[in-house]
């Protein structure tokens, strides 16, 4: 009685995470094609923040495919009947679900410009995906290579990119409610954040060996470098860090070597 109980709540969650992936794809689809208001989450971007230094350039935004890809290959891989049991799909319980209707509700509280409710929707969706991150032990403990590709990989190109997102939302509901940054400029609290972002992924190549993480902010920081290309501090600031997490990067691939 209590394997079968345990069995329907594993293929519980399994749908119901199956499922919350497929409709935060459709809202998001949805979003651009019959956009709230009449301006899409990019359109805003470009006019309501575009004073906004710590957002990247639009192609950055492509991302988004290779994060979908991923969260998609997630969902299929712990739906398949042989990973019902998969204890580490059981630690993460429904926090992608939690993440995913959250990442919903940003794109609505978005659209309709409620940019201070929308940060606390992006605390919803980064909360549960670095609870996530932690209880897989990602970089710290050895797995199969289904499992580093299917569940590893997607969950920390997405934390990475609701890590860089978070800081840009954050930025964004500051300036359009006409925070003063303390009397410190734009560019000073941009270059900050920028450092901040660097840090974060640093530790995350020395100390989890994890490149896909460490990887989308290097996207973030070249896109930031080539959007303000024109201002040297900040093109410096972002450069600097691009080439701080190469260099880190290729010292970890190399200590790892050496370990194996």
């Amino acid at each position: 009685m209590q394997q079968s109980n345990s069995n329907s709540g594993d293929i519980l969650r399994q749908l119901v995470t199956f499922a919350a992936v497929i409709i935060a794809f459709i809202v998001n689809v949805l979003s651009n094609i019959f956009p709230l208001n009449g301006l899409t989450i990019g359109s805003i971007s470009n006019t309501l923040f575009k004073n906004v230094l710590i957002i990247p350039a639009n192609y950055a935004f492509a991302i988004w495919g290779l994060i979908y890809l991923g969260l998609f290959a997630f969902a299929i891989y712990q739906v398949l009947p042989s990973q019902r049991e998969n204890p580490n799909l059981r630690k993460t319980g429904y926090l992608l679900t939690i993440a995913s209707v959250a990442q919903s509700i940003w794109v609505y509280l978005f659209l309709s410009r409620f940019f201070i409710a929308s940060v606390f929707a992006m605390l919803l969706i980064l909360v549960p995906l670095i609870v996530m991150y932690l209880h897989l032990g990602i970089g710290t403990t050895t797995v199969s290579r289904g499992e580093k590709w299917f569940i590893r990989y997607p969950i920390s190109i997405y934390l990475g990119w609701i890590s860089v997102a978070t800081i840009v939302n954050i930025a964004s509901a500051l300036d359009i409610n006409n925070w003063n940054g303390f009397g410190i400029s734009a560019e000073v609290w941009t270059a900050v954040m920028v450092i901040i972002a660097t840090f974060i992924a640093a530790i995350a190549l020395l100390q989890r060996q994890d490149i896909a993480y460490s990887g989308v902010t290097l996207w973030a920081l070249i896109a930031i470098a080539i959007k303000h290309w024109e201002n040297s501090t900040l093109k410096i600031v972002a450069l600097s860090s691009t080439f701080l997490l190469i260099a880190i990067g290729l010292f970890s691939i190399f200590i790892q070597s050496k370990k194996n």
